[in-house]
């Protein structure tokens, strides 16, 4: 028999797996858009529809990927073939990869319908996806309930290496 603490154990564990692989996909979303936003912006300064393109299908292939490697792996740890419900459970996991993008890819579009200029456009989805950084720092704060010391801390990191992957792309891109 359980009690009621034990279900409430139970449903705070799957509450924080949920939420650690949330986590885990906006933080390799957001990555990978200010990585495009950077290089889109170096190679388009002058068309934001272009680089929010091409963040959007960027994220969507590394979704694309992300749920059929995870598929495949399931299969083989569950030693069965993946099924639609699985596969669409999946997706829903790794969606965050791509809602990552959303906020980046909303301020490439003000630049693409001329409400802001386009550099100005590329700058505000920068700053957007540095804010998602942050913000995903603080919620793996809370998560782990830090002290606003520790929580400084991870949200530098989190920012710290944004800033230094995409840096290393720049590099080695150029």
């Amino acid at each position: 028999m359980t009690t009621a603490g034990t279900r409430r154990s139970a449903a705070a564990r799957v509450a924080r797996a949920h939420t650690g692989v949330r986590l885990s996909g906006f933080i390799y979303g957001t990555i990978v858009a200010l990585s495009v936003i950077v290089a889109g912006g170096r190679a388009y300064p002058d068309d934001a529809w272009h680089t929010a393109v091409v963040v959007t299908l960027t994220c969507t292939v590394f979704w694309i990927a992300h749920v059929y490697a995870h598929s495949l792996g399931h299969s083989v740890v569950e030693e069965e073939r993946v099924s639609l419900d699985e596969l669409l459970r999946i997706g829903g996991r790794e969606g965050s990869i791509v809602e990552a993008a959303v906020l980046p890819v909303a301020a490439l579009l003000l630049g693409a319908a001329g409400v802001l200029p386009d550099r100005a456009a590329l700058w505000l989805a920068f700053a957007l996806g540095l804010v998602v950084l942050g913000a995903q720092g603080v919620v793996f704060a809370r998560v782990e309930r830090l002290g606003w010391l520790a929580t400084l801390v991870v949200v530098a990191a989190n920012l710290g290496l944004g800033l230094l992957l995409v840096a290393l792309k720049l590099v080695l891109a150029h």
